[in-house]
Formats: structure tokens, C-alpha cells, sequence
């Protein structure tokens, strides 16, 4: 678990250089790295779910349509009985 904090941490940083790059290249404006953790974690906070749950909702779906169809190729299998 201490690595994953540290990778965590370590992408954080990455992530607000890039910020940081970013206000430099486009707007031409030198922000430090407190000023550039700003913005990351209002976006983190504020739309971060959207990201995170587009993903997960891709996975439900397909993994849903997969076991319907699993479910159907099981259901021709099936031997016909007297009974049917």
C-alpha cells in the first residue's frame, strides 16, 4: 500500500507540472506548484466521477450483453423431451 501512495503522490506531481507547462505555453503565465494542485483538484473533485464512471458503465454493459448471450447459447444446448 505505501508504494501505491507514492505512485499516487508521484502522478499528482506529474500532473500539476503538466498544469504548470500548460499556463506557460498557452497563456504565458509562470504559476507555482501549489497554484497549479489548485485546478487538479477542483477537477478531481468536480467532474473526476464522470471519468471514473464512464469506464465502469462501459464494463457493466458489456459484460451484461456477454452473459445474455452466453445465456441464450446455454438455452440452445438444450435437448428436446416428451415433455416439450
Amino acid at each position: 500500500m505505501e508504494q501505491y501512495d507514492k505512485d499516487i503522490e508521484k502522478n499528482k506531481e506529474n500532473i500539476a507540472q503538466n498544469i504548470q507547462e500548460w499556463f506557460l505555453g498557452n497563456l504565458d503565465q509562470e504559476i507555482g506548484s501549489l497554484d497549479a494542485e489548485f485546478p487538479l483538484v477542483f477537477f478531481t473533485e468536480n467532474i473526476g466521477g464522470y471519468y471514473y464512471n464512464q469506464p465502469l458503465s462501459d464494463v457493466h454493459s458489456h459484460i451484461y450483453n456477454k452473459t445474455d448471450s452466453l445465456a441464450y447459447s446455454i438455452y440452445d444446448l438444450t435437448k428436446p423431451t416428451f415433455e416439450e
